[in-house]
């Protein structure tokens, strides 16, 4: 088992940021590929970005790609999101998820073993 609590959301203007933070515990951090979702009011979740175990290859959705940063810590057993430049589309709930053999993508998600409970960003206009 892998428990994910996820940190570090709160309410900011446009064009300002916020890093999140997932913490976990459990079984090998280092094991789990690690990916962060997100689900804005009234629609479906969808994929925000990825990363692999040693924290080599990284992946986004266009949305978010030169703005966003995925990076790990195993060490610290945490996965984080650098959100910069943030919009009033970015505001969502925020969930951070693990599997231990699949990459976090918009194809895997239903498949991931493991979820956080979410953090709100909400981005002002």
């Amino acid at each position: 088992q892998v428990q994910l609590v996820e940190s570090g959301g709160g309410l900011v203007q446009t064009g300002g940021s916020l890093r999140l933070s997932c913490a976990a515990s459990g079984r090998a951090f280092s094991n789990y590929y690690m990916g962060w979702f997100r689900q804005a009011p009234e629609k479906g979740r969808e994929f925000v970005a990825a990363i692999t175990r040693r924290g080599d290859i990284t992946d986004y959705a266009g949305a978010v790609k030169g703005r966003f940063t995925i990076s790990r810590d195993n060490a610290q057993n945490t996965v984080y999101l650098q959100m910069n430049n943030l919009k009033p589309e970015d505001t969502a709930v925020y969930y951070c998820a693990a599997d231990s053999s699949f990459l976090p993508t918009t194809a895997t998600m239903k498949a991931l073993s493991y979820w956080g409970q979410g953090t709100q960003v909400t981005v002002s206009s």
